[in-house]
């Protein structure tokens, strides 16, 4: 998740949406307790990772040595800090489409079969599941991913600290090293050419690169990609810059940059808490630079608190807040105004809400208040959907006439429609379910809206479309999509390296290729028809 246009603060903002949504607390803590129980196959299901393998079969192809290497390393699996260190891209955060990463390399005869991790092509990345397999260069039958051949640049057989559970404390090590000073005689001179200030792990680019080259059996130079055809030839006395490959194989994208975990701590962008259990274990003596390591237990240590303004979290308190609670401070509604109680966390505040009616509140029988006419009224769920209670059927139907012909709603109304069709947890719920965190989403509408209450505008569109993906990727594993993406038309109509077309939306991909398909019948057929 690296550009020459998203370094800087821009890039740890989104990291910071990143880490917020892609893995969510629960997936973290059923995985764990599936993976401490045994059950590696039930923590992958917990984190949204389809097993393509059966140890079954692979004791009868290669021997049952073999499959009990395999079984030990999917015991010691924590598929949730797998996803967490996932490749991600730049625009959106997502996972990386269409990649093949190897986990781990188990010699056979002359070759190396290999544990691999798949992510699904940008068509059919929605739910962002991925794939756990084993790839075998001489047998066939890879299924339909686009790229079954393991990624050199993206591969993780090399920083088990990345996805083991027991080696996971290894992260310290390699983000603990100190980098020389610049009047360091030991310095290298190639640092200086080296861009600073976006993230480049140089510290660790040695080290990385010996490590690489005896897992290879390599002594040339060490390749490491700088950006514009730019890159860095390692060699066992030095490094120069040049813009050629010379072949030279090339220092994995896990090495050559830093933990954007530990650039978020460092800018207090972050705090412990809200990492993964397993790294704020790790990064938390690293980031404050201490001797010993703080444990994390549901909290954040107060060094780590960045003091953005107000409180962006939950609790109590006299002042203004945008978290959940309760106060006496001024708090902000779902819409434009100021309530009465200590702000909303998810859109419900605990005072009165003003402005365009669209502040709510809960009341003391579990309905929302919303001020109306000059008095508080409430907002209440009948019969599944939320209707205003201290509005008689007939004014209602009233109120409703005269908005369809351009007359002003009431605030009730107003504040119902809004809730219903545009709610200020649309961008919360949307960021949800491109993560693959349906439960999330269902639970935020849930407490907004009911569990009974059918969306309508803006948020029954989203739900729509995620549903309308989840299919998409459910095709796509089962190989009945596969055609979807070969090349139609002509070349400047061709999809893109990424699958698609970059004047496409992703969830158009598939009509847009459809209706190509038949503009290009033949005319005899056409006139057939």
């Amino acid at each position: 998740m690296r550009s020459l246009i998203a370094d800087g603060r821009a890039r740890l903002l989104s990291w910071r949406r990143v880490r917020e949504f892609a893995v969510p607390a629960l997936m973290i803590e059923t995985a764990t307790a599936r993976r401490n129980a045994g059950d590696w196959a039930g923590a992958c299901a917990a984190a949204h990772i389809d097993v393509d393998l059966d140890l079954r079969s692979v004791a009868s192809g290669y021997g049952r040595e073999y499959a009990a290497l395999i079984r030990a390393d999917l015991r010691r699996l924590a598929p949730d800090l797998l996803r967490w260190h996932l490749p991600r891209t730049v625009s959106d955060g997502l996972l990386r489409p269409g990649l093949t990463m190897s986990l781990a390399r188990y010699p056979v005869a002359d070759h190396d079969v290999h544990l691999v991790v798949r992510t699904a092509p940008s068509w059919a990345e929605a739910g962002q599941r991925v794939s756990l397999a084993l790839w075998d260069p001489t047998r066939p039958g890879t299924g339909p991913h686009p790229r079954p051949r393991p990624d050199r640049r993206f591969r993780l057989d090399l920083h088990p600290h990345l996805w083991a559970a027991d080696r996971a404390s290894d992260l310290r090590e390699r983000c603990n090293s100190p980098a020389t000073a610049p009047d360091d005689p030991a310095r290298p001179a190639w640092i200086d050419d080296v861009p600073a200030g976006r993230g480049y792990a140089v510290h660790r680019w040695t080290a990385e690169a010996a490590i690489l080259r005896e897992a290879d059996g390599y002594g040339g130079p060490v390749a490491v990609r700088l950006g514009n055809g730019r890159r860095l030839l390692l060699t066992g006395d030095g490094g120069t810059v040049t813009r050629a490959g010379n072949g030279a194989p090339v220092l994995p994208h896990a090495a050559t940059w830093l933990p954007p975990d530990l650039e978020l701590l460092r800018a207090g962008m972050i705090t412990a808490a809200a990492l993964h259990p397993l790294v704020a274990e790790a990064l938390a003596s690293v980031a404050t630079g201490d001797g010993d390591r703080d444990r994390v237990d549901g909290a954040a240590p107060a060094r780590y608190d960045p003091d953005p303004g107000p409180d962006l979290g939950a609790g109590a308190g006299a002042g203004p807040g945008l978290g959940a609670g309760a106060g006496a401070g001024p708090g902000l509604g779902a819409g434009a105004g100021a309530g009465l109680g200590a702000g909303l966390g998810a859109g419900l505040g605990a005072g009165l809400g003003a402005g365009l009616g669209a502040g709510l509140g809960p009341g003391t029988d579990g309905s929302r208040l919303v001020e109306c006419c000059g008095e508080v009224h409430r907002l209440g769920l009948v019969d599944g959907r939320l209707t205003p209670l201290d509005h008689e059927a007939g004014e209602l139907r009233r109120e409703e006439l005269l908005a369809l012909l351009g007359g002003p709603p009431l605030p009730c109304l107003r504040a119902v429609t809004t809730a219903t069709r545009q709610p200020e947890c649309l961008d919360e719920v949307r960021a949800r379910l491109d993560h693959g965190d349906h439960a999330g989403a269902t639970a935020v509408i849930a407490e907004l809206l009911g569990p009974d209450l059918e969306p309508e505008g803006a948020l029954r569109e989203v739900l729509t479309d995620a549903e309308a993906g989840r299919i998409e990727h459910g095709l796509y594993r089962a190989g009945l999509a596969t055609g979807l993406n070969a090349p139609i038309g002509s070349p400047k109509d061709r999809a893109g390296r990424r699958g698609r077309h970059h004047r496409l939306p992703k969830n158009r991909l598939a009509k847009s290729r459809l209706a190509k398909t038949r503009l290009r019948l033949p005319k005899r057929a056409a006139v057939l028809r």
